[in-house]
């Protein structure tokens, strides 16, 4: 009998809800690039016949050249029965579908519905639904109506429609990809300092800048309203107005080189 050995590689950069909660939002044109690397992910997983079920800022890694999802060990393929005892919940509250939430059977449409929570949180630096116990984000997940209020256009459509309580009115992954016209994210889709290097130093085209205007750069990042030229996002006149490419912050995170095809961290299975 042959030995298996399961290779992975090793993704340099920061957890989206690390990122989000050392800087801050992330600009709208980083969430739509966002949006359209976490929906052809999804494709993919749902194309293999696999629902992810756990899909969250913890869960989303920001590459150089764009977002991984991983730890798939909640993940089931979706004619799969008898996984879960019935009206036993597993998932995220907050980020989990309604249909989750109520340990009901879940599909692919429940990851969309997690897709939008994790965008809203992208964008505003907060989940949709609020903080708090359990039973409450529970509650206002099955019953509440998600607050987008502060959500920049055209980000609040699209999480919107994700966060439909009926998951047949949810847009499917392809559908999403279409939308945003065929983005993906490529080097610079992050802004500097989320992109910024393992210990802080700004990318060499910045790292001219005085000292003063450095530390400018370095502190948290503002809302995306508040970000509304590319020298407020830490990019110099010229440079392409998604920010600076640098590298990634290594957080000893190990997952597929693919972007749409990730194995599960902790059994080594891969799509």
């Amino acid at each position: 009998m042959g030995t298996r050995i399961d290779a992975t590689a090793y993704i340099d950069g920061s957890s989206l809800a690390d990122a989000v909660a050392a800087h801050g939002p992330l600009p709208v044109s980083s969430v739509l690039h966002l949006a359209a690397g976490l929906a052809e992910g999804l494709c993919a997983i749902h194309a293999a016949g696999l629902v992810h079920r756990d899909l969250k800022p913890s869960n989303v890694l920001l590459a150089g050249d764009g977002p991984r999802i991983i730890d798939f060990g909640i993940s089931r393929a979706t004619d799969a029965t008898g996984l879960t005892m019935s009206g036993l919940m597993i998932g995220s509250p907050g980020f989990m579908s309604p249909e989750q939430a109520e340990g009901r059977e879940v599909g692919a449409p429940s990851d969309i519905f997690s897709l939008g929570a994790l965008l809203a949180f992208s964008a505003s630096g907060e989940g949709p639904f609020g903080e708090g116990s359990t039973p409450a984000l529970i509650y206002r997940v099955v019953h509440g109506a998600p607050d987008t209020a502060r959500l920049p256009e055209p980000v609040r459509s699209l999480v919107e429609r994700c966060l439909s309580k009926n998951p047949q009115q949810r847009p499917k992954s392809g559908q999403i990809l279409d939308e945003l016209g065929g983005v993906q994210p490529t080097a610079g889709w992050l802004p500097w300092p989320v992109a910024g290097s393992p210990h802080g130093e700004p990318p060499p085209e910045i790292a001219g800048l005085s000292a003063a205007r450095a530390a400018g750069l370095a502190a948290p990042a503002r809302t995306p309203t508040e970000l509304a030229s590319p020298a407020d996002r830490g990019v110099p006149p010229g440079q392409a107005t998604l920010g600076s490419a640098g590298a990634g912050r290594t957080n000893g995170n190990n997952v597929s080189g693919d972007p749409g095809r990730v194995p599960d961290q902790r059994h080594g299975a891969d799509l």
